[in-house]
């Protein structure tokens, strides 16, 4: 044997510089370039996070408070003379009462609850006293006598709203020395607060009302309300379901599936995934010339907004169908065509059936992001401040409202802190109509999903 046989790498004239196990110096600097990069992505994963987390603590603190609110119980009489003199308790004749003339019963009840406790403040008059009580609550006393007529003439315990300012005092906002430089509030008003607290009569509790209550003026931010807002955005994705599904599969299906391939249905797939890419405040002045100036739409109406976030959609609704389309496998088509069936046949009896849940998806997901959206809205006027709730359906969508992400643009732009916090406490309740509508996509995709 000779000393070529022996050793081949001497042979082929590469000599053997080290074992296998042991690395060189060019090894060891790829294996610690991939460990800085593996390092670097972690701390880029790291950095959203800890930024998400510090997005949605701040949110949660500044909005959760707006879930919660400060009520004052009062023995109310409900004077027959001053209600309904005629005490026949005709509908039509009570609503002839003014608030103003439910206010004196309000601040009767005051005054004997303080009477009644033996609460004594230095400094603090009867009026002060009084104004403790939100502005709001002589119209919650003239509902509910409208809706309880039967009521008149005697006395009801009744849990009126404090002011925003005393709300504010039992959330933090508010403080002693604050107040003393503050016109809406004096510190005797917030003594009066914490003996009424201390005798129960000032409770805190779950605040419906931020849910069902429409918009209010900027004196009464403790009786708004994101009712009118929900019922908005409810009507626009209702027209947007009813328009962007059935027009985006459509012709996602006809590109997809039977458009011939030239140059024209290149244009159309090039604008299509340009429209996706396109601001949405450009859709909103879309909006404003063509169904708002040119068809004479009412402003501020869902259905104004709807068509403008259906503009805004179809893109992404016609985008990820034909994604679902072509993740079909061919064979599938092919299979279909060999026995027998149509074109149109292979298409919506088999085709599409397999693609339903990325369509679905991504409907969804189109609308979550069409929830969210405030530039176009805005400029349709739906920034407007709405007191009346729409009617009923097909004339409610014609009828003033508003939107959730308007609302909190809205909320944002007053001058009272309590706005800030009703705003994000809007914020909230979008993330969760968003959550909701995230994770019915992904419940919908597991259930339905094809592997091929």
């Amino acid at each position: 044997m000779t000393d070529a046989t022996a050793n081949p790498a001497a042979a082929a004239g590469s000599p053997r510089h080290g074992s296998l196990l042991s690395q060189d110096a060019l090894t060891k600097k790829r294996n610690a370039a991939e460990t800085r990069f593996r390092l670097y992505g972690l701390a880029a994963v790291s950095v959203g996070i800890l930024a998400l987390i510090l997005l949605l603590a701040s949110i949660l603190n500044n909005g959760l408070g707006s879930f919660q609110q400060t009520f004052i119980s009062l023995d109310v009489e409900l004077q027959e003379d001053r209600l309904d003199k005629a005490g026949n308790r005709n509908i039509e004749d009570l609503k002839k009462v003014s608030t103003f003339g439910y206010a004196p019963l309000i601040t009767a009840a005051m005054a004997a609850k303080i009477a009644e406790t033996g609460i004594q403040i230095e400094g603090l008059s009867a009026k002060d006293a009084g104004n403790i009580i939100s502005k709001d609550a002589p119209a919650q006393l003239r509902d509910y006598v409208l809706a309880n007529p039967e009521k008149i003439g005697t006395t009801v315990n009744f849990k009126v709203l404090a002011n925003g300012r005393i709300d504010g005092y039992f959330k933090g906002r508010v403080t002693m020395a604050s107040a003393e430089l503050d016109s809406n509030v004096t510190p005797q008003q917030l003594m009066l607060a914490d003996a009424l607290k201390e005798d129960g009569v000032l409770i805190k509790g779950f605040n419906w009302g931020f849910i069902t209550n429409p918009d209010a003026s900027e004196n009464r931010p403790e009786a708004s309300g994101l009712g009118v807002a929900i019922l908005g955005s409810l009507y626009m994705m209702l027209v947007v379901l009813i328009l962007a599904l059935p027009i985006g599969v459509a012709a996602s299906i006809y590109l997809e599936e039977f458009a011939p391939k030239n140059r024209w249905t290149d244009l159309i797939e090039v604008n299509i995934s340009n429209l996706a890419a396109v601001p949405s405040i450009v859709f909103g002045i879309l909006g404003l010339a063509i169904f708002i100036n040119f068809a004479g739409l009412p402003q501020s109406a869902p259905i104004v907004g709807g068509l403008v976030l259906t503009l805004m959609t179809l893109p992404t609704i016609i985008i990820s169908t034909r994604a679902s389309l072509k993740s079909v496998p061919p064979s599938i088509r092919d299979a279909a065509l060999g026995v027998g069936a149509s074109k149109m046949q292979s298409v919506f009896h088999h085709v599409l059936p397999l693609a339903a849940p990325g369509i679905l998806t991504g409907t969804i997901i189109g609308l979550a992001q069409a929830l969210g959206e405030t530039a176009p809205l805005l400029l349709i006027g739906m920034v407007a401040f709405v007191r009346e709730y729409p009617g009923a359906p097909p004339e409610g969508f014609f009828d003033p409202a508003s939107a959730l992400p308007v609302q909190v643009y809205n909320w944002t732009q007053r001058a009272d802190p309590a706005f800030v916090e009703r705003a994000s406490g809007a914020i909230i309740v979008l993330l969760i109509f968003l959550l909701f509508m995230n994770a019915v996509a992904i419940m919908l995709r597991r259930r339905f999903e094809r592997r091929w």
